[in-house]
């Protein structure tokens, strides 16, 4: 070998383990592209697809198993016995995941119908052994409203509104709608002290890049006892989670009840479907008189339940929209300045992963602190999950917001869809959103339109 191709050689190899050796870096500031939601796992879409493509960068391996993943959460399931995706019921809520979840997004607030997106969480007061609910006997954790043939739906549930005008300052006026909900003909009689929570499906993309934000950083954000004296406080929700048999830190739910991806799907399935598997192996009906008692469980096998936890996992977030236009830079300064980037962080980061790299080491503007905030009375559901009380729910991601009328065909907010626009979703704020509320209240109309237009470029 010659001496310059032996000191090129060198050279390159003193630059590989700097690069190996060098630590991650600030994110600049100059030049970072503002629509870039997910970082290196955004995609721009404006479509009703939007919300479910694949992040990029996947290799054939692993793009194989994403539509693997992807068609089994399509799959409608049948009841047992059958040859094929057989474990449906005997009682349910839907028959596939993206009846719920439609188009890797929200659900419509409904009940009992086949696209039904709304589901009715019940408990008894207390905590169990692990902290968490306290299921109701004879019905568990949730209500199951639908039933395959020969069987009955645990009860029914409706739910009904009435008119709240709102007033503005300045004369104008929105109207709210306010939910009522029954919960009729069922089974065997519910306990009087039973607690009910209404939830709609949310959004499943984007999960990978918040599941990999450090816990540490989630922790930075909390002040559960208000130290800046902002009426803000926030603080985690610690669970029992049963992949692991440990009490892990909450990110996903309404509420931050769950912890774990594999976790959050396989109770989907066991819950919303009736399908057993490895993590939750009884039927939803145990102990129930109309148990199917065919001795089929798991019925799903761990192949396809990790393939769509896989799945939901590698969806990448939508890239904004009309990040130049005045109207929006405008409203997102204001966003900022009355109080509402408090709880709605724009940016998080992720933690290292060489596996995905476009999941690893991320800068990302969830519009979320992954905490537990009091919203109020009237959002108040009084069902506490875990270290969550009656009135306290997870911050809710922003990232997509803009783009539920296009994935949805109508839209619909807040954890049980009572909201018909993002205005009306504001406006039902309380408890440590109250000032952030009444600041967007006091905004002339023109700067309340330029707020919703940033939000809508999200």
């Amino acid at each position: 070998m010659s001496r310059k191709l032996w000191i090129v050689g060198l050279l390159g190899l003193i630059t590989t383990l700097g690069i190996w050796c060098t630590k991650p870096g600030l994110f600049p500031e100059d030049g970072y592209d503002p629509r870039l939601s997910g970082g290196m796992a955004t995609v721009f879409d404006l479509s009703s697809q939007s919300f479910s493509h694949p992040i990029p960068g996947l290799s054939a391996w692993d793009s194989h198993v994403h539509e693997k993943g992807d068609q089994i959460f399509e799959q409608n399931f049948v009841a047992a016995p059958a040859p094929l995706f057989s474990g449906l019921g005997p009682i349910f809520n839907n028959v596939s995941c993206i009846s719920c979840h439609h188009n890797d997004g929200k659900g419509t607030p409904s009940f009992g119908a086949v696209n039904s997106s709304m589901l009715m969480r019940v408990s008894l007061p207390g905590e169990d052994e692990h902290g968490g609910p306290v299921p109701v006997p004879g019905f568990g954790l949730q209500i199951q409203d639908r039933s395959v043939l020969g069987y009955v739906p645990e009860a029914r549930v409706s739910v009904s509104y009435h008119d709240s005008l709102v007033s503005y300052p300045d004369g104008n006026t929105v109207v709210l709608q306010v939910p009522v909900y029954t919960v009729s003909n069922p089974y065997i009689p519910l306990p009087s002290s039973t607690l009910f929570s209404p939830r709609m499906a949310p959004p499943v993309f984007g999960v990978g890049l918040l599941l990999r934000v450090p816990e540490s950083e989630i922790l930075s954000h909390a002040d559960p006892d208000d130290a800046d004296h902002d009426g803000v406080k926030g603080h985690p929700n610690y669970v029992y989670d049963p992949v692991s048999g440990a009490q892990v830190i909450g990110r996903f739910g309404l509420k931050a009840n769950v912890g774990n991806l594999l976790t959050q799907v396989a109770s989907a399935f066991q819950q919303d479907m009736g399908v057993t598997n490895s993590v939750f192996p009884q039927e939803s009906a145990a102990g129930q008189p109309q148990v199917d008692g065919l001795h089929d469980d798991p019925e799903l096998p761990d192949s396809l339940l990790n393939a769509v936890k896989f799945y939901v996992e590698t969806l990448a977030v939508p890239a904004r929209r009309n990040v130049t236009d005045p109207q929006v830079k405008a409203g997102e300064q204001l966003f900022s300045q009355i109080g509402c980037a408090s709880c709605h962080l724009p940016t998080l980061h992720t933690a290292v992963d060489v596996n995905f790299p476009a999941l690893s080491n991320q800068r990302i503007h969830p519009y979320t602190d992954l905490l537990l905030h009091d919203m109020g009375p009237a959002l108040a559901d009084g069902r506490p999950d875990y270290q969550a009380s009656g009135s306290e729910w997870r911050t809710a991601p922003l990232w997509g917001i803009g783009l539920f009328p296009k994935t949805n065909g109508t839209a619909y907010y807040l954890h049980d869809g009572r909201a018909r626009s993002i205005e009306e979703a504001i406006l039902w704020h309380g408890g440590e959103a109250s000032k952030a509320k009444q600041n967007f209240m006091q905004l002339t109309a023109s700067q309340r339109q330029a707020v919703l237009a940033f939000l809508q470029s999200l």
